[in-house]
């Protein structure tokens, strides 16, 4: 059994060497369906391990349990045991032979299949990166949709088919990502879960004392020092000998009291001073501040403040469209429909079938790498950067040169032509029937696949006044529309939002939505910025086309009227 032991812990420090290079899993569900088959298949070869090894050992327990009877026996009466010469003989050959087999038997390598089949895989494994990724992406998801931790732990999210409920070591390891990124408030979200668990009975290799440790100091660094004193006070009553907590425990009863002598003589000086509690208004009665981008991204992703009225709706309308009799839709309209009417968004229903889905999800999928954004000062195609913390990356704005927030895109993206596959050729036709537009010079069909609570936050798709170069080494001009399809169904989350105007389109397998980036004119329509909302449940593929300005002098001419 101390054989099987040592061999089981060879395993798992092979398991743990073998995260590879191979990284950047999280950022595609695609990529992650290749990680069951591989472990399912290292499962099928441990388990194999196992039953060579059981079989091994139920050999050796055999033999043991019939020399433990004949020993009982034999020791009884060695004398009259050994004057039988058979009994003498068979002592003879069990020692010399027997006992030999044994060893050899005992010391027989049952681990060399397995560990091949493991070194074979170990290229395909997720990095510490990954872990840390999907981590993030569950505390963003958390905020994003106002999921309570029990929700998130007991794994009822709506739209959920295969249910898993977290452990204690599960929520212990998001609180302590978060602690890595100074992140105090899920940190004690996380842990406070973890003692929950704990509290309530479930057995794990982590103890209250730890979980304990973090959650005080993380509520202290979000200023709450009662409480903080109160955990602190719990933890001493587990482990009294607990150094950091005995030092904690004087320094928070110290800060309390300082705290309080503070209170009261900023009370008094009020006092002292006359003071009227109430203070001026500093903004007019009624005025309504507006509400931020990122909650207001936020808000349109829960389905909350979309800013439809009903007079607005009543003119929306859906139809049979032929896109003024071409040919190819004369005698077969798409269903089309009005999904927004500032800047006008138009879904096309039933517009690429699931055949065509599953031919292009199956050329991208082996090319999928991590997306790419436009670099606004270069205009040059960089990939996105996602890896970022509650404490948002900042960039300089080219325009104002202020820090602003980064954007980012938890995604991975390939490119199409109809030298891939005819089909794409096809596809781009189709598009350009029920456009008008020129596909010639639109860029290639981008298929996206999004990862773990994947997103891609508000953005333009065309480059703005600021940005001289974007899309100067295309030479074809400004994106003048896009043309997005949604390649799959998604459970919960994954809407399309346009944060500026209080849009929200919902993904629905087989639709297309298009609209206009730029106005007839030529100028950039600001109202377009819009966002990819995480994916909370399911899988979210899209493919879009972005087509250029070049090639549409005469499909769609310039007109100064910006409302066209």
């Amino acid at each position: 059994m101390f054989g099987m032991k040592l061999q089981l812990c060879i395993f798992m420090s092979f398991l743990l060497k073998s995260l590879s290079a191979h990284n950047d899993f999280y950022t595609s569900i695609g990529h992650m369906t290749d990680l069951l088959f591989t472990e399912k298949d290292m499962v099928t070869s441990l388990k194999e391990y196992i039953r060579v090894e059981e079989s091994k050992l139920e050999q050796v327990k055999r033999w043991a349990d019939q020399l433990d009877s004949l020993s009982i026996t034999a020791i009884q009466d060695p004398e009259g045991f050994l004057g039988h010469p058979v009994n003498a003989f068979k002592l003879m050959k069990r020692l010399n032979t027997e006992w030999g087999m044994l060893e050899t038997l005992v010391l027989t390598d049952t681990t060399e299949a397995f560990i091949s089949n493991l070194t074979m895989h170990r290229k395909h494994f997720p990095t510490e990166d990954d872990q840390t990724g999907a981590a993030k992406a569950l505390l963003r998801l958390q905020d994003t949709y106002h999921l309570d931790t029990n929700t998130i732990a007991t794994g009822n999210l709506p739209g959920v088919t295969h249910k898993n409920p977290m452990t204690v070591e599960d929520c212990y390891e998001l609180g302590k990502i978060a602690y890595s990124d100074s992140d105090y408030y899920h940190t004690e979200l996380w842990m406070s879960q973890s003692l929950q668990q704990l509290d309530q009975g479930e057995e794990s290799t982590i103890d209250k004392v730890t979980v304990l440790d973090y959650l005080s100091y993380a509520i202290y660094q979000q200023g709450e020092l009662e409480r903080a004193l109160e955990f602190t006070k719990r933890l001493l009553s587990l482990d009294s000998e607990h150094q950091r907590a005995r030092g904690n425990l004087k320094y928070f009863e110290f800060q309390m009291l300082q705290q309080r002598s503070d209170e009261e003589e900023a009370a008094q000086k009020q006092r002292n001073e006359g003071t009227v509690g109430n203070k001026t208004e500093e903004k007019k009665k009624g005025f309504k501040e507006p509400i931020p981008e990122r909650k207001m991204y936020e808000k349109l992703c829960r389905g909350e403040g979309i800013q439809m009225t009903p007079h607005r709706q009543s003119r929306l309308f859906c139809r049979y469209y032929d896109n003024h009799r071409n040919p190819m839709y004369l005698l077969s309209p798409v269903k089309q429909e009005d999904e927004w009417d500032r800047p006008y968004i138009v879904r096309y229903h039933d517009i690429i079938s699931h055949s065509e889905i599953e031919k292009v999800k199956s050329l991208a999928k082996p090319r999928l790498r991590r997306a790419t954004i436009s670099n606004p000062i270069t205009g040059i195609l960089e990939t996105a950067p996602y890896r970022i913390s509650k404490r948002r990356a900042t960039v300089h704005d080219p325009l104002t040169g202020k820090l602003t927030t980064a954007r980012y895109r938890v995604s991975k993206s390939a490119w199409l032509t109809g030298y891939d596959d005819p089909l794409i050729d096809k596809i781009n036709q189709r598009i350009e029937d029920l456009t008008g537009l020129e596909m010639d010079t639109a860029e290639e069909m981008q298929v996206a696949n999004y990862g773990v609570g994947g997103q891609y936050e508000p953005h333009f798709d065309f480059g703005r006044k600021d940005e001289p170069d974007a899309f100067k080494e295309l030479g074809t001009g400004n994106r003048v529309a896009t043309w997005l399809f949604y390649m799959t169904d998604v459970a919960a989350g994954g809407a399309t939002v346009f944060p500026d105007v209080g849009a929200a389109v919902w993904p629905k397998k087989g639709t297309a939505v298009f609209w206009y980036n730029l106005f007839a004119s030529g100028e950039g329509d600001y109202s377009t910025r819009h966002a990819a909302c995480p994916v909370l449940v399911g899988n979210k593929w899209v493919s879009n086309k972005w087509i250029h300005e070049r090639g549409q002098e005469w499909r769609r001419p310039c007109d100064l009227d910006q409302s066209k």
